[in-house]
């Protein structure tokens, strides 16, 4: 079944991460293609400094490679070279959109900048995704997703308040982040391409998109003109919107905005009934606001004689109304029936690794789903089959660029 993007066509010229861009259009029935040096390819494929054995999987790839390129074709082309050149400027006038996550300079150097494209094809997407924005006194500088996840505020805003170290996410949130808003960006430059005629260049950034996740926190911190601190687990005013340790080490979470509402049921839920009517605790913004420590402690201890997964049961079974949630690690999300329900993970049969699960697609469709098609490209794995498309390239041209190194 098509997707939404069927038809649409996608030169993807960048490297690590951004390339989750590609893979999220790839999912939506674009045909992408993912361009490579002939020699270097994408530094992501054999990325292992950082993490080493923790990129491993089965089959020999390369973990993160492989999350966020399924669904594109490889080609390799050296831009250095004329022949090179040209066989981008044939691709650009049959596709729709262009993303890069290179520097101006080097798309100027190479002539893949965006006036010379839009030369080639007037209602090209032409969209750039950088570190820190087009403009000021950083636009230039090299950066990745730490360095956005530093500058954004993101590792003050994480971990305990009485412990101000900053802290680090794992597994490149900014990086993940930058590229849904690069494809927010494209859908809509997209649709007003189809109303209007026009192509455009669209400017995304690390920074930026961090900055938009965290859109509350800073907007609240500008308009009342002070910092929102940190979560404080031992101090949360109210304690219905907290997290503790349960008896096997686990942790749960309580998300109940309306405390005063569904007090009793949470006691009940507890065991601990006697604090109902008790005037310590009797309203959120009294009692248990001003006695939250102490109100905090009795959690602590009640939570902690049972494990995790037997609280969730027994709240199950009393249907308990207020918001909780158990606090997962990535294996256990993979394993999640509510995950696996919605077809946020979903089993997928690959060539070389077998049966692994693999991310779905957030967003269901009703006539037009989104689809894992393929396994993320060998290495210039659909160069010839993709210069084929093209006119004047038949084997003996295709043979000549591969050994004149432009392919």
């Amino acid at each position: 079944m098509a997707g939404p993007l069927d038809g649409i066509r996608v030169l993807n010229w960048s490297q690590f991460t951004p390339s989750s861009a590609g893979y999220i259009l790839g999912d939506l029935g674009a045909d992408v293609i993912k361009i490579e040096h002939p020699v270097q390819g994408d530094a992501y494929r054999g990325m292992g400094t950082m993490y080493g054995s923790a990129m491993s999987m089965k089959g020999g790839r390369h973990a993160g490679f492989e999350a966020v390129n399924r669904n594109q074709r490889s080609m390799t082309l050296d831009l250095k070279q004329n022949a090179g050149r040209e066989i981008l400027y044939q691709l650009v006038e049959q596709a729709d959109v262009f993303f890069t996550n290179y520097t101006r300079r080097v798309a100027n150097d190479l002539q893949a900048d965006y006036a010379t494209l839009s030369a080639k094809k007037p209602d090209l997407i032409y969209a750039v995704s950088s570190t820190y924005g087009p403009e000021g006194p950083w636009a230039e500088r090299r950066g990745f997703d730490q360095t956005a996840q530093a500058r954004s505020g993101l590792m003050f805003a994480m971990g305990e308040r009485d412990f101000p170290e900053p802290v680090q996410t794992v597994s490149g949130i900014a990086d993940q982040m930058g590229a849904t808003i690069l494809v927010q960006g494209i859908l809509a430059a997209l649709v007003a391409r189809e109303r209007q005629g026009i192509g455009q260049l669209i400017d995304t950034s690390l920074l930026g998109s961090m900055l938009h996740l965290q859109y509350m926190g800073l907007s609240v911190t500008s308009f009342r003109g002070k910092s929102w601190a940190r979560h404080a687990r031992k101090k949360a005013p109210n304690p219905l919107t907290n997290h503790y340790r349960c008896a096997d080490g686990k942790w749960i979470l309580f998300a109940e905005i309306q405390a005063d509402r569904f007090w009793p049921e949470f006691c009940q839920a507890l065991g601990l009934d006697e604090l109902i009517d008790d005037e310590r605790f009797a309203t959120a913004m009294g009692g248990r606001r001003e006695h939250a420590v102490e109100l905090i402690e009795i959690l602590d201890r009640t939570l902690a004689q049972k494990p995790r997964d037997e609280w969730v049961r027994i709240f199950e079974e009393r249907k308990a109304p207020f918001a909780y949630s158990p606090v997962q690690d990535y294996y256990e999300v993979l394993e999640d029936e509510q995950v696996l329900a919605n077809d946020y993970v979903v089993d997928f049969q690959h060539p070389e690794a077998g049966d692994i699960k693999a991310m779905g697609h957030p967003v269901r469709f009703s006539e037009t789903p989104a689809q894992i098609r393929s396994e993320a490209p060998e290495f210039g794995q659909h160069t010839e089959e993709i210069l084929q498309e093209l006119d004047g390239y038949d084997w003996d041209k295709i043979t000549e660029l591969r050994d004149g190194g432009v392919i």
